[in-house]
């Protein structure tokens, strides 16, 4: 094993629809190896209770349905995007910032949509409405800064892997590393007193949280990730990741995306953002590198880009220190 992955630092406190891929619900038939340990009934009532509050960002939405027409142009999507001036600025922020590293300025969204291309451009969309859509709601228990600086630098891992890897880049693998504890924050929203006694028990125990949600609640919080993401009618190549980046020996045979969040969690935590896991930090499943081929070769250069690059996100994407999220 590296030694990256042996010794934690200090802690600190599509288009999601490809071509012939439906969006499913919650009903649906999952595929082999998806694991949804709890009633589907039960998660459902969860995050319809959560619908409530935080409803998926309208203009992803409308992005997204956009970028499968094949007659919008890049100009079409930049115009869509200038509907909101915030958004567009910090688009523009990002696009120039050291994330990229690009040798000449980006001055207009059309511009950007051309350079670093739509999913990539949809992707960063989701991810900055997304931390906004959780703004300013009163989520109790869980350290909101701690909370997005974990998968914020997730999501940074889960893409370098992919490029390092040569993966294929319509996975959407920044938003699936993003979104992997999403579902802790609709435990917060919906069981917060059960929420406070799994995190005080794990930062007593050393345990693995997914380990007591399971065991207090039936389910666990990548589990409630994946029932909002089919809610939301996002795929399963976002939702497998969330139900089961903690449960790599338990499916048969990790997917890539799966692998690759379950590997950048773990450097996560040991590289001082260990977000929700209050107690031992996440071991490595050796199934995540049967899943990832020569990922150990890469990994000590990878986690030197990813400081770099989350220091740069973590200016545009998250809330300014000292203000909850």
């Amino acid at each position: 094993m590296p030694p990256s992955l042996r010794t934690p630092r200090a802690t600190t406190v599509c288009p999601f629809r490809g071509p012939g891929e439906h969006r499913v619900a919650v009903a649906s038939t999952r595929p082999e190896g998806f694991r949804m340990n709890a009633p589907a009934d039960d998660l459902a009532a969860l995050v319809e209770q959560t619908q409530e509050l935080v409803s998926f960002p309208d203009l992803a939405l409308r992005l997204m349905d956009m970028i499968h027409d094949p007659q919008a142009s890049a100009s079409d999507l930049g115009n869509l995007i200038m509907e909101d001036p915030a958004l567009t600025a910090r688009l523009l922020r990002i696009a120039n910032s050291a994330f990229y590293g690009f040798p000449s300025r980006i001055d207009t969204v059309t511009r950007a949509v051309t350079v670093i291309g739509t999913l990539e451009l949809l992707d960063l969309v989701l991810a900055t409405t997304m931390v906004d859509s959780f703004a300013g709601l009163p989520v109790e228990w869980i350290d909101m800064e701690a909370f997005w600086a974990h998968s914020l630098y997730t999501a940074v891992v889960t893409r370098l892997i992919a490029q390092q890897l040569r993966a294929p880049a319509h996975e959407h693998r920044f938003i699936a590393g993003l979104l992997h504890d999403i579902g802790a924050l609709v435990l917060c929203l919906q069981r917060p007193e059960a929420l406070r006694k799994v995190l005080e028990q794990a930062a007593v125990t050393r345990r693995p949280l997914h380990e007591l949600e399971r065991e207090h609640l039936g389910y666990h919080h990548g589990e409630v990730g994946a029932a909002l993401m089919h809610h939301w009618h996002l795929p399963e190549s976002l939702a497998r990741p969330a139900a089961d980046h903690h449960d790599l020996e338990a499916v048969a045979g990790a997917d890539f995306a799966t692998a690759s969040v379950h590997l950048a969690d773990v450097i996560a935590c040991r590289a001082g953002h260990p977000g929700l896991h209050l107690g031992a930090p996440p071991p490595l499943q050796p199934a995540c590198l049967d899943g990832l081929a020569h990922a150990e070769d890469v990994l000590d250069t990878l986690i030197e880009t990813a400081d770099r690059q989350f220091d740069a996100l973590r200016q545009q994407l998250l809330p300014p220190r000292g203000r909850a999220a």
